[in-house]
């Protein structure tokens, strides 16, 4: 077994504690085994042992073979001089602090039907690890985890936007706008929306937000769209000609035009549809992430984004291929689409960083008021009877099959604890309470 599926038995408390003896004999009891630790150093911190007659306060670190203490060269490291308790699988060494002082060591024994539960979700080839053992999941609990999942995907997204928002200087329209511009890409093209938006600033932009016209030239050019020679059609030269006075202006650097893809999209996602209906939202905007800050109601943040592509992509999915009229609004699906993964992150951090709750709740609550999403994620979580009743559910869903489900971090997720601590009597399984 791993470090991992150690540290799990040593933190639930799952092994044969009337074993615990160090080499010299002396009885081991474990008062409190510590709180996990997921940065560098040792695996527990504040843990209370008692040894002997003696109740050490400090850490413990776990491995597979003693010998991985000089594998890991902790005998050079003060952050494991105060570890009071070595836990391994095999004492095959003695194992010594910087200061040469010696640490005690246990070998850890546990129940067997721990590792062979473990084995059967590890070697799983169902679409989840437990699909066969679901059904005992007490829906209840399920949700009740729903709302620790979802505080996990917000805080890795907001991770993500703080990070960018210090390389942009603290400027948050900047980081906004290129977060939103990723956005409007889809997962097909969010890399060529995030890099046009880059190559890009929002400054530029603004300078000419009163004319629909520059600003497709510049997103559509910037976007290296306009390097075709597409005789005929008078719109394409006219985005190019304007192009080139703007491109010599700002000194752009367009990006490569190989970088968008439209195979296997629905024509109205097509980059060039999206990228018109960007220019058209940047057109009728103004102050646009200040506003969502404002906004309480939303339906009020829907009217912000309710935008349409110029007139010439009423009849057009692509540069010089006429199809049938239709106006290329931004729909509802792509509305939702931007408020889950840009605005409802960009309230949430914005609240956390000026220690506005108001916001965090507000954004919140504008995912439990929308719809589920509907993807393959979350129509394998209905199969398996899960009731998704919001967009938050759905977040919260998407969070546990990509963050545990798919790398089977069984050990980390409350069913897969119940599943591998689940006990067999008589070579059958035990009737347990619901999980």
């Amino acid at each position: 077994m791993n470090e991992v599926f150690l540290q799990f038995v040593w933190k639930h408390r799952l092994f044969n504690a009337t074993s615990l003896k160090t080499e010299d004999g002396e009885v081991v009891e474990v008062v409190h085994p510590g709180q996990s630790n997921t940065d560098a150093g040792p695996d527990f911190f504040n843990s209370r042992i008692k040894i002997g007659d003696t109740t050490w306060a400090g850490n413990v670190e776990i491995h597979q073979k003693a010998s991985d203490w000089y594998v890991h060269q902790h005998e050079q490291d003060a952050a494991y001089d105060n570890v009071v308790l070595h836990v391994v699988r095999e004492n095959d060494a003695e194992v010594k602090t910087t200061g040469g002082e010696v640490v005690p060591a246990v070998v850890l024994h546990y129940p067997v039907h721990l590792e062979e539960n473990y084995h059967k979700l590890l070697q799983s080839d169902r679409w989840i690890a437990c699909a066969d053992r679901f059904h005992e999941a007490d829906p209840m609990a399920l949700q009740i985890r729903f709302h620790g999942l979802m505080v996990e995907r917000l805080q890795q997204k907001t991770q993500a936007i703080v990070d960018q928002l210090q390389q942009n200087k603290n400027d948050w329209n900047e980081t906004f706008y290129q977060f939103l511009a990723r956005n409007f890409g889809l997962k097909t093209n969010a890399l060529p929306f995030e890099l046009l938006a880059r190559a890009l600033p929002i400054q530029i932009l603004a300078k000419h937000k009163n004319d629909l016209f520059q600003l497709e030239a510049l997103l559509f050019g910037t976007a290296g769209l306009l390097n075709e020679q597409l005789l005929g059609d008078d719109y394409f030269l006219s985005l190019r000609k304007e192009y080139v006075f703007l491109y010599k202006k700002y000194r752009l650097k367009p990006i490569e035009a190989y970088l968008w893809k439209f195979l296997r999209l629905r024509p109205v996602n097509f980059p060039t549809v999206r990228l018109a209906q960007f220019a058209a939202l940047v057109h009728h905007s103004s102050a646009l992430f200040s506003n969502l800050v404002e906004k309480d109601n939303m339906s009020e943040i829907r009217e912000l984004f309710r935008v349409q592509a110029s007139d010439y992509w009423d009849t057009h999915y692509r540069f010089n291929k006429a199809s049938g009229k239709r106006p290329k609004v931004l729909g509802d699906v792509a509305f939702q689409n931007i408020l889950i993964n840009t605005v409802v992150p960009f309230l949430f951090v914005y609240g956390e960083y000026h220690n506005q709750q108001q916001l965090k709740d507000k954004a919140l609550m504008f995912l439990e008021k929308l719809p589920a999403e509907n993807n393959s994620i979350i129509s394998n979580w209905k199969e398996l009877g899960v009731s998704v009743r919001s967009a938050f559910d759905s977040q919260a869903l998407i969070q546990l099959k990509n963050s545990y489900c798919t790398p089977k971090k069984c050990l980390q997720c409350h069913l897969g604890v119940k599943l591998i601590n689940h006990t067999l009597e008589n070579g059958n399984e035990l009737n347990p309470q619901r999980l």
